[in-house]
C-alpha cells in the first residue's frame, strides 16, 4: 500500500470517528449549528481524501494510459474520469 492510500485509510478512520460523534451529538440533542459545523468538517475531510486519491489516480493510471499508444485505453480512462466529474 502506497503512502497516499495509507494516509487515506488513517483519515477515513478519523472521519468514521467524527461521524459517530455527530450521531451522538444528534442523539444528545446538541445545538443544531454545532452539529452542522461538525458535518461540514466531515465533508471537508472526505473531500480531501477524494482529492488525494484522484490526484494519485491521475498521476499514475491516467498518466500511464496517456503515454501508451492504445487509443482505446486512453478513451477508457478519459470516460472514467468524466463519469466521476459528472457525479
Amino acid at each position: 500500500m502506497n503512502e497516499v492510500r495509507k494516509k487515506s485509510v488513517t483519515a477515513l478512520k478519523r472521519i468514521e470517528g467524527q461521524v459517530r460523534g455527530v450521531a451522538k451529538m444528534i442523539a444528545d440533542d446538541r445545538y443544531c449549528i454545532d452539529i452542522v459545523t461538525q458535518i461540514t468538517a466531515v465533508r471537508a475531510a472526505l473531500s480531501k481524501v477524494e482529492t488525494d486519491l484522484l490526484r494519485e489516480h491521475m498521476g499514475h493510471c491516467v498518466s500511464t494510459a496517456m503515454k501508451s499508444r492504445d487509443p482505446a485505453e486512453q478513451e477508457r480512462v478519459i470516460n472514467e474520469l468524466m463519469a466521476v466529474f459528472r457525479k
